[in-house]
Parts: structure tokens; C-alpha cells; sequence
């Protein structure tokens, strides 16, 4: 039993010297304020890229579904611009003059007048059913 505990505090105290600060390199000693270095070359600092402008839909964007996201763009003004913004920011509008409403809601951002893709993306959210 002696033998054991006098192993493991060995163990241990070999284990808080390791643990300690390195000696100083050849050059300059480290500072506190001096940025990370691997093999003498500073670290790479990556900047976050710039956020683009989005739209602000009502309900959070990552966690719903696209149904849900359609509903509640139902919650604002029928017929009104920032309703048209909402349902832009669920499917990206991309214009094709010779387009016609389909079967999918997806289909109505290929609708290029505002009025007739706004009607088209009411009629799919409106038979959405409640959950």
C-alpha cells in the first residue's frame, strides 16, 4: 500500500511540473501581450466574413420549417409590400416572364409581377393546414 501511494504521488508531481511554463525561447522571452507562435511564426488570425443584408422573417429562419415560415408570413397586412418581403425571404424570387403558377409553392417565385406572386404564395399558405 506505501508503495502505491508513494507511486502515485510521484506520478502527480511529475504531472504539475510538466504542466508548468516552458523555458524561453532562444530570442526574445514571451510576452503576455504577444500573439501565439507556432515554430516562430505567428498564428493565422481568421476575420469573420461580412454579414449579408437579409430580410427579416417573423419566425426563426434555422429552426422551422417552410411551412411554418409561410404561416407566419400570413400574420402580416394582406396585400402589403412587407408581406410580398417575407415570402421573398422564404423562396428567393427569380423572374421568368413565361411563367404560370404550378402545383408547388416553390413555383411562385419564378411569377414576375408582385401582385400575382403575392396571391400565388397566399393560396399555398392559406390550405396549409394549423399545426
Amino acid at each position: 500500500m506505501r508503495i502505491t501511494l508513494a507511486l502515485v504521488a510521484l506520478l502527480y508531481s511529475t504531472a504539475a511540473m510538466a504542466q508548468a511554463s516552458p523555458p524561453p525561447a532562444a530570442g526574445s522571452p514571451p510576452t503576455a501581450s504577444s500573439p501565439p507562435t507556432v515554430g516562430e511564426q505567428p498564428l493565422l488570425q481568421v476575420k469573420p466574413r461580412a454579414q449579408k443584408k437579409a430580410v427579416a422573417v417573423p419566425v426563426s429562419a434555422k429552426s422551422t420549417s417552410v411551412a411554418k415560415k409561410l404561416q407566419a408570413c400570413l400574420e402580416i397586412d394582406d396585400g402589403t409590400k412587407g408581406r410580398l418581403d417575407c415570402y421573398d425571404a422564404v423562396f428567393p424570387p427569380k423572374p421568368n416572364p413565361k411563367a404560370k403558377p404550378g402545383d408547388r409553392v416553390a413555383d411562385c417565385h419564378f411569377i414576375k409581377e408582385e401582385d400575382e406572386r403575392l396571391n400565388c404564395y397566399n393560396g399555398f399558405a392559406e390550405k396549409i393546414p394549423k399545426f
